[in-house]
């Protein structure tokens, strides 16, 4: 059984904040062997990014706060606000942007090292 708090894993290192974009607490990894990775991640209010997970399926549910996801391909633009859930099953590139500080719980398969940052795509690398 792995059970973690915020204060376990700022110590663990897999803590990480940039202000007035992100804080990003990464509760489980690849070296955790479970097979997927869950972060707990606030974005801040006006914050706006362009990412396509090409090596990844993502799916995120809203906990608080609100903004929009948008299908770059289509257009189509979806409201989010807690209980909302979408899952970037076709490796979509998507915009979102953030009209509230918002805080999304991710789960990225397969597992997340845990130290990849998006490349010039919005991607990360399968590590």
């Amino acid at each position: 059984m792995i059970v973690r708090s915020l204060d376990d894993l700022k110590a663990m290192g897999r803590h990480v904040v940039r202000p007035g974009a992100f804080e990003s607490s990464r509760y489980l990894s690849r070296e955790d062997g479970v097979g997927f990775t869950m972060t707990r991640v606030t974005l801040a209010a006006g914050t706006r990014q362009v990412l396509e997970y090409k090596h990844h399926v993502e799916a995120n549910l809203v906990t608080d706060g609100e903004g929009v996801v948008v299908d770059v391909a289509g257009g189509e633009e979806h409201p989010l606000s807690p209980g909302v859930m979408y899952t970037l099953d076709a490796h979509d590139r998507h915009e979102l942007r953030c009209t509230t500080d918002m805080t999304v719980i991710s789960i990225f398969l397969p597992a997340l090292v845990g130290t990849e940052t998006h490349d010039a795509d919005g991607s990360y690398p399968l590590l």
